[in-house]
């Protein structure tokens, strides 16, 4: 991390507050030492300007700041010495663990322990005296106290920052976890308005189209029933899409959603939507047993089945669409076959979406989808369009 070269406002008051009160212990002649064995008195002063100098650096250059200390320090001791001296020192050896490199926090402390224990010993060994371990307890307190608060100090800053980063770090995550969920429900509400609502604008725009192109009073009419019929049904769905939409319980969805049992009423819905295409429909529900699968299931099995339905009566040329359901072991198996090729008369445009929705709707539950145009698997020369969808029944048993 770069530092700021210029003072901080604090060092200039340290410095100021050293300067002045070791000028003032040396005006009166409070001295760390015996004046008469020093004559030169003043000395002392080299030092401590120094010292107050120093503190200017203790931020932008704690390191250099604290071996240009250690001098002076020694310098001090040469003299009469000044407590206002030693007093700038320890901050310094404080400001050297607080501000200065990982390494340097590291090694300090280990150092001024040492540096204290070879001062006592030394001067056990020069006096041989008790009192000698005063004397390694105050330079303790003076080199590995300051040391050890810088670095405690330290330690409390850099849990503190960490603690600001990995909050920083939850509200980024919770930031993207709400936009994923925006998205997700998003997508959610464009399947269920597209499958709810294609289907019935597709049989109103295929019989509103032979309306306009046949002069067939009959047909006509037949064709207006049709478009009445599902313009009324997809109102109804888009009431029912609203008021889910509106709902704040979240209560309504799964009883409301559409279900396996209605395959038979949907099927037969787009056989009476077909009735001028020469498409007919056929239902084959293979399933062993005809209880309920899970909700999840069920919806997007009716889900693949109605889009599949759409897609024929927009595509198809004439002929069958075969509906196949089974439920075999952990998977429940929805094919929709069409005829594929060349078809006469009106057809509705197409964009794609409804096959992204399925694409969809399978790979949320684990399962497998093939759509696409195959040969007609009884031997025959003409091709269909095959839609096939496996879906895990449990959550266990998903697919990757």
């Amino acid at each position: 991390m770069l530092l700021d070269t210029r003072p901080h406002r604090d060092d200039f008051l340290i410095a100021a507050l050293g300067l002045s009160s070791g000028v003032l212990l040396w005006s009166l002649g409070l001295h760390m030492q015996n004046a008469r064995s020093t004559p030169d008195v003043w000395l002392a002063l080299v030092p401590l300007a120094v010292m107050s100098a120093l503190e200017l650096l203790r931020r932008s250059h704690p390191q250099f700041a604290l071996a240009a200390g250690t001098l002076a320090l020694v310098g001090d001791q040469l003299t009469v010495g000044s407590l206002s001296t030693v007093a700038m020192f320890t901050d310094l050896v404080y400001a050297g663990v607080l501000y200065g490199t990982p390494a340097a926090a590291r090694r300090i402390p280990v150092a001024t322990f040492l540096v204290s224990v070879g001062i006592t010993i030394g001067l056990l060994a020069w006096f041989q005296k008790a009192e000698a371990l005063l004397v390694g307890i105050v330079a303790g307190l003076v080199f590995f106290g300051s040391a050890l608060t810088g670095a405690a100090v330290r330690n409390h800053r850099d849990a503190a920052e960490a603690a600001g980063l990995r909050a920083e770090q939850t509200a980024l995550l919770a930031e993207m976890d709400r936009t994923q969920a925006v998205v997700a429900e998003r997508a959610r509400m464009a399947r269920e308005l597209h499958d709810m609502v294609a289907n019935h604008l597709s049989a109103i725009a295929i019989h509103s189209t032979a309306a306009l192109s046949l002069d067939d009073p009959g047909t006509t009419r037949d064709a207006l029933g049709v478009i009445r019929e599902n313009s009324v049904q997809g109102l109804a769905e888009m009431r029912r899409l609203i008021g889910l939409l509106r709902d704040s319980g979240g209560d309504l969805e799964p009883s409301a959603a559409p279900t396996l049992a209605g395959l038979d009423a949907l099927v037969e819905q787009s056989r009476a939507g077909a009735a001028s295409t020469g498409l007919e429909f056929t239902l084959a529900d293979g399933r062993t047993g005809r209880g309920r699968l899970p909700a999840p299931v069920e919806l997007a099995a009716y889900r693949i089945v109605q889009e599949s339905l759409t897609n024929a009566l927009k595509h198809a040329s004439p002929g069958e669409v075969r509906v196949a359901l089974e439920h075999t072991g952990p998977l429940v198996t929805v094919e929709v076959t069409s005829p594929y090729g060349h078809r006469p008369g009106p057809r509705a445009p197409g964009s794609g979406a409804g096959l992204v929705g399925m694409r969809e709707r399978v790979a949320l539950l684990g399962g497998t989808l093939e759509a696409g145009p195959v040969a007609d698997g009884d031997g025959a020369a003409h091709t269909i369009w095959r839609v096939r969808a496996e879906l895990p029944v449990t959550e266990g048993e998903k697919r990757a």
